[in-house]
């Protein structure tokens, strides 16, 4: 077994590659443990999952509410849990955001598993502590941060994943690369995505490699005041997109980070070169780099974002691949830019 040793962030954290959750959970953590997962890995998983105590949740971001978190509350105290009870999240980026927010505040904090089951949820949804919930159309504006003692990496639940999920997970891949690491990008411009899929050992060097980046920033600006903006390349206006469209998170972040390395050019900090780079790769990793949308709504909901000062939103670019930077962009001039930088 290998692993990112004692990682500290806050707590403990510790991330374990190639282990049976089940395993891990009952070898490793004492006393009672409660699982929250979806009904889709409930069912899928059925057999791994019936000696543990379930709380099973409607799948979909739509579920990311508040409402879901009270279900939950009313759940646990049913099942009578206690400050010595392990909350596990076991699921994609909806159901670890849920479980690690129900952990933060239930009884003001339980012992917390994380196991994402989805490529995006292993090399970002699980990491860093972030957890929180969406209000309206405000996507996680509540919110806390608070890191799991554990996170388990079990590759078996990606043999089930559909082909959209590994998309929609290869979108932070490029992020990361994008934002920290040009030799990463050089390498996902020579690899594809099936060869990741089919290659184990090539698909374990690369989760590992992206857990390290994400939490490398995190280390530096672990309550997410300055450096740790950066994980938002394309998230402004994608997660704007994927409100108004209702898009698989990578999908709609993709599209971001295409019109973020516009903007990038249009600000004279990127090579026009570069932008195409990103779009290729984009493209070949099968995301979408374009959307035909109402941008007014687009900047509506901008507004809401929790990066916005006053009329400027704080806005990650990139000066090359591999180094992005925070630049505070007035929303006025990102309006009248918005068309090209989705087109």
């Amino acid at each position: 077994m290998s692993k990112v040793n004692n990682i500290q962030v806050g707590q403990l954290h510790q991330c374990i590659f190639e282990k049976r959750f089940d395993d891990f959970l009952k070898t490793h953590v004492s006393g009672r443990i409660i699982i929250i997962t979806d009904e889709n890995l409930a069912a899928l998983h059925s057999d791994r999952l019936r000696s543990f105590e379930l709380i099973v949740m409607p799948a979909g971001e739509k579920h990311k509410t508040q409402e879901a978190v009270n279900l939950i509350f009313d759940k646990l105290i049913e099942l009578e849990a206690d400050k010595t009870t392990t909350i596990c999240g076991l699921g994609g980026g909806v159901i670890t955001d849920l479980a690690g927010y129900v952990a933060s505040v239930f009884k003001r904090g339980l012992p917390l598993v994380l196991v994402p089951t989805t490529v995006l949820g292993m090399v970002d949804a699980s990491l860093g502590g972030k957890n929180g919930i969406n209000w309206g159309s405000a996507k996680n504006m509540v919110g806390s941060i608070y890191q799991p003692h554990f996170i388990v990496f079990d590759f078996s639940f990606l043999h089930t994943l559909p082909d959209v999920e590994w998309e929609s997970g290869f979108a932070e891949i490029i992020k990361h690369a994008c934002i920290r690491d040009e030799n990463l990008f050089e390498w996902l411009e020579r690899e594809s995505l099936s060869g990741f899929r089919n290659d184990h050992s090539l698909l374990n060097e690369l989760i590992q490699r992206n857990v390290s980046i994400k939490l490398e920033v995190v280390l530096e600006d672990p309550n997410d005041n300055n450096q740790r903006l950066l994980l938002n390349f394309g998230h402004t206006l994608g997660h704007a997109i994927e409100q108004l469209h209702h898009l698989p998170h990578g999908h709609a972040v993709s599209i971001g980070m295409k019109g973020a390395a516009l903007l990038s050019n249009f600000l004279d900090l990127l090579d026009m070169k570069e932008v195409e780079r990103i779009e290729v790769i984009l493209k070949k990793y099968g995301l979408p780099t374009s959307i035909n949308t109402d941008e007014a709504s687009i900047i509506h909901l901008i507004r809401q974002d929790k990066k916005r000062q006053g009329n400027d939103i704080r806005f990650v670019l990139l000066d090359r691949i591999g180094h992005g930077l925070l630049r505070s962009i007035p929303l006025d001039t990102l309006h009248r830019s918005l068309g090209q930088l989705l087109c």
